[in-house]
């Protein structure tokens, strides 16, 4: 089961001299990550790197910013992996403490900035959702109104015209459920788009 975070955590690694500053927070898709990363280097003018890794949507990422390809934004990714963390944006500000740390160095400084960041976050398990259109005649409006309440379906939109269309989203797992219990208490003049 994937998991998202309630809310964004940092933490600070100290390793031979060099500052890692990592977050990790919920976002919704790349456009919001990247907001994030401008922030960023804008609050951290003078660090040498600010790297960051992504699992959004379908959407990820992984960028090194200047470290040697594949030691800062890829490991980052893998923890998030492992975790199965979706929605998730992973940064870490590297400020140069004058001592290379090498490859591994750098791969273990990042992995352990993020593992840490996660280690004392909230996780809390993803619900996908869908989106689904209903179609009734008006008599029956106030009833999949009710369903959709004890659902915890979410109402988009309702167009009325010679019938009702409402456009509700709704967690995965409860859409055939709603479905039937919606059929049942219409009588089959419920209509699926």
């Amino acid at each position: 089961m994937p998991f998202s975070l309630a809310a964004s955590v940092a933490h600070e690694l100290v390793v031979r001299k060099s500052r890692f500053i990592a977050c990790v927070q919920p976002v919704a898709d790349r456009p919001t990550a990247l907001a994030v990363v401008a922030q960023l280097r804008t609050a951290h003018p003078d660090a040498a790197h600010v790297c960051w890794a992504l699992m959004a949507g379908g959407q990820s990422a992984a960028v090194d910013d200047g470290e040697p390809s594949g030691t800062a934004g890829r490991p980052m990714l893998e923890v998030l992996r492992h975790h199965d963390l979706e929605g998730v944006l992973a940064t870490v500000v590297r400020y140069f403490g004058g001592v290379k740390l090498g490859a591994g160095g750098l791969v273990r400084a990042y992995t352990d900035a993020i593992a840490q960041a996660l280690h004392v976050a909230e996780l809390t398990p993803l619900q996908r959702r869908t989106v689904q259109s209903c179609v009734v005649p008006y008599a029956l409006e106030g009833m999949v109104r009710r369903q959709l309440q004890q659902a915890d379906a979410t109402l988009l939109s309702v167009e009325h015209g010679h019938l009702v269309t409402l456009r509700y989203d709704v967690v995965e797992h409860e859409a055939v459920p709603l479905m039937q219990r919606i059929n049942d208490a219409a009588q089959g003049r419920a209509v699926w788009p």
